[in-house]
């Protein structure tokens, strides 16, 4: 019986690898990304490259607000600029369904260029939980689908690898491919084993609302706000179709802190603006505590009255944001984040390593009875993992070649971004189909030249080369990135010398015979 258990295990962890590896790959590569997304941002974003005020006053966010009243937004959301972020941030919701943002210099309030990307916070950051899939929410179904098999390959890799913990410390790159692929999946799967189960289940609680809706209709019926009120505390009100002057945000602000004690705000949301019913939401920033939203005070936007003042206290509330706050990783911990993106990476490493060895333990087999399974999943796994790679490079490559307000047959920047992204992605795995087993070298050498580009066009078209940007403390996010790209070239180029130098089995079979 532990025999046909373990078997069973075996099936599952096969299968539900092979099937969904390639889309957790692309989920945990965009998450890995998505750890230092504000940094990359202000790669992509050039005039975001500014150092934080020393004394910052929040009525400089009067602008930012007065945009949103200007487009009659009914909502208007400020983020307060920061260390990671330090700009002034505009956000509100069109009446056709899409956003605008604008961003403010936080010393002057001016409104800064317009930067013509979605950059890192909005195209790497929800492809990770979407897919960009936004159309009746099918993203979301899709990445819940694979957040739960990961937790499932988590328990049957345990199950099926008796001397699991034994091969951690087992790893021998000096042999072929196939031996020591394994070995680097039997590590990277060890060492972020606790990681990979919490991030996968956090995932899943962050949008429990969208996947166990029934939890919240059976006691709330439909009734999203009542809900809100009940465990959150939130408030609203409707606007009453006067016009009225919004109070100083330094009131504002002043107001909210002395309801929740020390602590500065991540962002004021502000309802019904220009109304006489204007109300603002404000924040406390999670910087000192694990949990997505720590307090949450509500201020009359014409008087400066407290409305309403909250903090997660119920028992379910407060796990469901310390959980949400884990996979956030909003608060201020620079080793933690350098550690939550190394254990992404191995993440990419474990899914990367599985697939490959399920292709060469495979590939004779079937080249022998003619099929072609291990071909499609080689082409799939070679544009999933080296692929998607290149499209990222492409993607920033695009950003720095592309000048500002440029359009092609009506496309604006943002879209020809996105276009070259896609069309990047699609065209490696047409290389793949192709080269097969070869396309493995050719594909880590394109991302070695890429990734050097990178890094090249970032000092041509905005002067912050790597030493420059490593003299002056507001512009190390982007030394960071251009660090980072020049270490991707580099291992890029070492492991596509080593796949260049490798045998084919075939090849080496016949040479035994010879």
């Amino acid at each position: 019986m532990q025999v046909g258990f373990r078997a069973s295990m075996n099936w599952l962890h096969t299968w539900s690898g092979v099937v969904l590896g390639s889309l957790l790959f692309a989920i945990f590569w965009m998450g890995t990304l998505s750890v230092f997304d504000k940094e990359i941002d202000r790669w992509m974003m050039p005039a975001t490259r500014l150092a934080m005020p020393a004394a910052f006053s929040y009525e400089t966010m009067r602008p930012a607000y007065l945009a949103g009243v200007a487009a009659k937004a009914p909502a208007v959301l400020l983020l307060v600029p920061n260390e990671r972020n330090p700009v002034v941030t505009a956000l509100w919701r069109n009446a056709d369904g899409s956003f605008t943002q604008r961003l403010f210099d936080p010393s002057t309030g001016a409104e800064l260029p317009d930067q013509g990307t979605l950059a890192a916070s909005r195209f790497i950051y929800p492809f990770h939980y979407t897919l960009n899939l936004k159309m009746f929410g099918v993203g979301y179904w899709i990445v819940g689908l694979c957040g739960m098999m990961m937790m499932a390959l988590c328990v049957s890799g345990v199950v099926i690898h008796r001397k699991i913990f034994a091969d951690f410390f087992t790893f021998r790159p000096e042999r072929k491919v196939g031996r020591a692929t394994l070995d680097l999946h039997n590590v990277a799967g060890v060492l972020g084993l606790p990681f990979h189960v919490v991030i996968s289940l956090s995932g899943l609680v962050i949008l429990f609302a969208i996947y166990f809706p029934s939890s919240i209709w059976a006691v709330y019926g439909k009734d999203a706000r009542l809900f809100g009120r009940e465990a959150y505390g939130s408030y609203a009100r409707p606007p009453a179709k006067q016009a009225a002057d919004l109070i100083s945000f330094d009131a504002i602000v002043a107001r909210a802190k002395a309801s929740w004690g020390q602590g500065e705000p991540n962002y004021l949301y502000v309802f019904n603006p220009g109304d006489a019913t204007v109300y603002v939401q404000a924040n406390r920033a999670s910087e000192d505590v694990v949990g997505n939203i720590s307090a949450v005070a509500y201020i009359d936007g014409v008087s400066g009255d407290l409305l309403a003042a909250s903090k997660p206290e119920k028992p379910a509330a407060v796990v469901q944001r310390f959980i949400a706050g884990l996979h956030f990783i909003q608060f201020r911990h620079w080793t933690l984040r350098w550690l939550y993106f190394g254990l992404g990476l191995a993440g990419c490493v474990l899914i990367a390593t599985g697939l490959l060895f399920w292709v060469e333990s495979r590939r004779e087999r079937h080249r022998r009875l003619g099929r072609s399974g291990a071909g499609i999943v080689e082409a799939v796994t070679v544009a999933s993992v080296t692929g998607i790679l290149i499209a990222t490079c492409c993607y920033m490559i695009s950003n720095r070649v592309l000048p500002l307000g440029v359009t092609v047959l009506g496309l604006d920047r943002i879209a020809i971004e996105i276009i070259v992204f896609h069309l990047a992605w699609l065209a490696t795995l047409l290389h793949a189909w192709v080269a097969g087993r070869k396309a493995w070298a050719g594909q880590c050498m394109v991302v070695a030249v890429l990734a050097a580009s990178a890094v090249l066009l970032n000092a041509l078209t905005t002067g912050d080369h790597l030493l420059k940007a490593v003299a002056h403390r507001h512009s190390w996010p982007v030394a960071g990135i251009d660090a980072m790209l020049l270490l991707t070239a580099v291992v890029a180029a070492l492991v596509a010398r080593r796949l260049a130098g490798e045998r084919p089995p075939e090849r080496a079979a016949r040479e035994a015979r010879a």
